[in-house]
């Protein structure tokens, strides 16, 4: 193929693209609004730990850099509880050791980066902010951050890979008529914290697993990093009585974290400096339609569906992108008029349900992770499922370790075993015989 391509972002999912489409012999041109961050002093406060999965580890695999991106990565393998009242518990993700792996998003965004430019056709340019796509001529144009200089670059295919403030997706909204957009914030925010490396670089707090500190309302998580610290996310509503808002002096931080958080406290020397000098960001969920646009220009990763991160799948659903792209440019022999319709058809409503399955989540880990009942129900489907693995996955298990199970198809599988286990916990008794051959029947009774 000698066939230019336009990026315009140089993330995660842009740079990973463009490495499945040089290796098909593409002349790959990115264009970055950021400067190399390679390069850079990276500002705090802005980035959450991101959980990589095996939908995010075909998409590395695909190109076989899955060993290159395994350097950087941690495997948690369960949830590590801290409750309020002390108590601490430990709930395994999946069985025989399934993992998810952390990872810093500046880390692997940097080794994508690093991959990419090893391809010797692909091109990334930094400080280069998209002003414009012509739809009819396919020219981008770019303004330098520094020197203010327009840019035109011609390309036969276009993708727009910027984000979930996407320039390209706007771009593509002003210039077509019917496009559908709809973007929705939560009314929690979140501020990044970080606990330190003990003496020696160790780990303070269990390395290989998720830390959850569920309150209700609101939760805390930390996720491990290589160099010993954790990366802690703070999710709290931005207004309200327990709030960004009426968090604003040293003494309302420190009160609140003693209470709220206690055996975290002692970890996190840097805690209240950390607090007033991180800003608090928003967390939105976007989905538009169309995703293609003239079998010439396509959205992929956040810029087509951003989600909110509670799930851990924003990234895996933006490198699963780049899956079904690959296998749809085998499939119609680089036929991008047939390769654009069929990916947006499969892709939309995927991100569609794990956009609102990501939402869902929220609610589970901050509410229901420390509740007796919930924990019991998931003592339930486990068992369950370790008797009649044909019958019955998980809907963590479908989203977060069966790339084959599409996330549209694991939401409503997910909503069905979810009606079936609101007829079994209503039993009477149900906590004195869950696990007996009783229960067993009538869960086998509506499958």
């Amino acid at each position: 193929m000698n066939k230019s391509v336009n990026i315009i972002g140089a993330g995660l999912v842009g740079s990973l693209v463009s490495i499945y489409l040089a290796k098909r012999g593409y002349k790959i041109n990115i264009y970055e609004r950021r400067a190399d961050m390679r390069k850079t002093t990276l500002s705090a406060g802005k980035s959450i730990n991101l959980a990589l999965s095996d939908r995010g580890w075909s998409g590395l695999e695909g190109v076989g850099i899955a060993e290159e991106i395994k350097k950087i990565a941690i495997p948690m393998y369960g949830r590590f509880l801290h409750n309020k009242d002390g108590s601490k518990g430990f709930q395994p993700y999946g069985k025989n050791n399934q993992a998810i792996y952390s990872v810093s998003r500046a880390e692997i965004n940097m080794r994508l980066m690093d991959l990419a430019e090893q391809q010797e056709n692909v091109k990334i340019y930094f400080d280069e902010r998209c002003t414009q796509i012509d739809r009819a001529t396919l020219n981008s144009y770019f303004e330098n951050n520094n020197t203010k200089k327009i840019t035109q670059s011609k390309s036969d295919l276009i993708f727009g890979a910027d984000g979930a403030f996407a320039a390209s997706r706007l771009n593509m909204q002003l210039a077509s008529d019917r496009f559908e957009y709809n973007q929705h914030y939560i009314s929690a925010g979140y501020k990044e914290l970080i606990i330190p490396p003990g003496k020696d670089g160790s780990f303070l707090l269990e390395k290989n697993a998720l830390h959850i500190w569920p309150r209700g309302s609101f939760m805390m998580i930390a996720l491990p990093n290589l160099d010993g610290n954790f990366t802690c996310t703070l999710f709290l509503p931005f207004e309200g009585e327990k709030s960004f808002a009426n968090l604003k002096t040293k003494e309302q931080i420190k009160t609140f974290f003693e209470t709220e958080f206690s055996d975290a406290v002692p970890l996190m020397p840097t805690l209240i400096d950390d607090f007033m000098n991180n800003p608090a960001s928003s967390l939105v969920t976007v989905k538009c339609f169309p995703w293609t646009f003239d079998n010439k220009i396509g959205l992929i990763g956040d810029a087509a569906h951003a989600i909110v991160p509670f799930f851990g799948q924003g990234m895996n659903c933006g490198f699963e992108d780049c899956v079904v792209l690959n296998e749809l440019i085998d499939k119609h022999k680089e036929d991008w008029t047939k390769i654009f319709p069929e990916y947006e058809t499969l892709r939309k409503p995927d991100g569609d349900a794990i956009a609102d399955l990501a939402i869902s989540n929220f609610i589970e880990m901050r509410d229901k992770t420390a509740d007796k009942t919930f924990l019991l129900q998931k003592k339930i489907e486990a068992r369950f499922n370790e008797k009649y693995p044909d019958k019955w996955i998980p809907l963590y298990s479908m989203v977060t370790y069966s790339p084959h199970i599409r996330y549209s198809t694991a939401k409503k599988e997910g909503e069905r075993q979810q009606s079936i286990m609101d007829k079994i916990m209503a039993i009477p008794g149900i906590e004195n015989k869950w696990d007996s051959e009783e229960v067993e029947k009538e869960i086998l009774k509506f499958i």
